[in-house]
Order: C-alpha cells, then structure tokens, then sequence
C-alpha cells in the first residue's frame, strides 16, 4: 500500500544554506531506501515531507540559470544585505526574503502515481486554489513554470515561483509565494531570467496583509486535496 501521509514541520525564518541542507537529508534518506528497495522483496515504505520556511534575504540560482541575471554585483548586494547563492534545482533565479511563503515538498512521486510534470501542474493548482480564496485569479502561464496574473497582457506578473529537483522520483525544492515582501529585491535581478514581466504580491493586490498562518493552513489543505494526501504534523530533526 502506497503512503500518502506528509509529515510536515514549519521550520519559520531560515538561513538558507540551514533549511537546504536539512531538506538535502530527508531526499538522500530516501533516495536511498529507493536504490535499497530494487534489491528486495519486499520493499521498504518510504515516507514524505513537507517543510514551510522563509528566508533571509537571498538571491538564488538554480543549475540552468544565467548569472548574468543576476543585476548586483557583490558590494550591492552587501549594502542591500542580499546574499547570492547557486543551487540545484531546476530554473534560473528568483528571490527569497521575509514575507514569502517558501514550501519544500519533499516526497516520492511514485506514492502519488505522479510524473514530474503532473506534479509541477498540481503544486501550482494548490497556489491557484489558495489565491482564488483572497479574490485573486492566479493562472498558468505557457512555458512559464510557475502561478501569474493576468496572462496574456502588458501586465502579466508572477506571483508564485517554482522551481524543484529530483532524483528517482523523489522531489525537493517547490514553491515561493510572494505575501507581502519588499519586492524591492525582485529589482536586482531578471526573475527566473523571463524579461519584461512583473513581480506581485498577495498583499499590493488586495491592499492588505493577510494572516501567514492563515495562508500556510489553506496551502495544507488544497494540497491535501490535490494530492489526496494526509498531513500529519511533526519534529523530523
């Protein structure tokens, strides 16, 4: 029987080198009851994660990005109090800083009967969901990974990055949904190396700063939903 139960834990305002290394040890532990498990009989269940963060102030780059996107150079970034980090998931660079909602799924796709595809299209599913309920109507873009507004127009802008990485079909990395940031910030570099296209927040469309708490439980919930999934809370570390 396959486990669809997600332990998750909101580990709150994280250095970033911090919160990567510890999602690093929940995907090699089961990537490596995945290699295991092609030498049994019997396999071992593997387990799925769900870690809430946010993050100091940083910029980060994923493997196929361009660090020409990046517009600060290292004194900038120092006055800005930013820093720049390369990392291993999928996409170019994007910011990260208090007031984004940043979810790291950690979970073994083959418990969900999910491609990788299938899955981007239901972690931005969950975004739009959670946004329709502040009025918002978040959307899918064409070869934009990730959830925008207002497609198609002048004034497209993406309100949720995304971005993962995986490795016998278990995943880490996810999303980051812009509540209320400086999105100052976003000024520093191309986001996710897309040009002429704006950045927005939960907060500068609706005029006001909703609850996070409030936010991270209906995330839960429609992820639960789409998934069909069972969140259970816990301390993994």
């Amino acid at each position: 029987m396959k486990n669809k139960t997600i332990q998750y834990q909101d580990l709150g305002l994280t250095d970033y080198p911090l919160a990567f290394d510890y999602q690093t040890r929940l995907f090699e532990d089961l990537k490596a009851i995945k290699t295991k498990n092609k030498y049994k009989e019997i396999p071992e269940q593997t387990s799925n994660y769900f870690l809430f963060t946010e993050h100091p102030h940083v910029y980060t780059l994923g493997k196929s990005g361009k660090e020409e996107h990046l517009l600060l150079n290292e004194q900038q970034r120092q006055e800005k109090g930013v820093s720049f980090i390369k990392t291993n998931r999928g996409g170019d660079i994007t910011y990260h800083g208090p007031g984004q909602i940043v979810g790291y799924p950690i979970i073994d796709l083959d418990n969900f009967d999910l491609e990788i595809l299938s899955y981007m299209r239901k972690l931005e599913e969950i975004i739009i969901r959670v946004l329709k309920e502040y009025g918002i109507k978040g959307e899918r873009s064409p070869g934009e990974t990730g959830v925008w507004l207002d497609t198609g127009t002048p004034f497209a802008r993406k309100i949720c990055a995304m971005g993962v990485k995986t490795s016998r079909w278990i995943t880490m990395h996810g999303f980051a949904l812009n509540v209320n940031p400086d999105l100052s910030f976003f000024n520093g570099i191309i986001p996710c190396g897309i040009q002429k296209k704006g950045v927005t927040s939960i907060e500068k469309e609706i005029g006001f700063i909703p609850d996070l708490q409030e936010i991270k439980d209906r995330i839960l919930f429609h992820f639960s939903e789409v998934f069909q999934a069972e969140f259970v809370k816990a301390k993994l570390f």
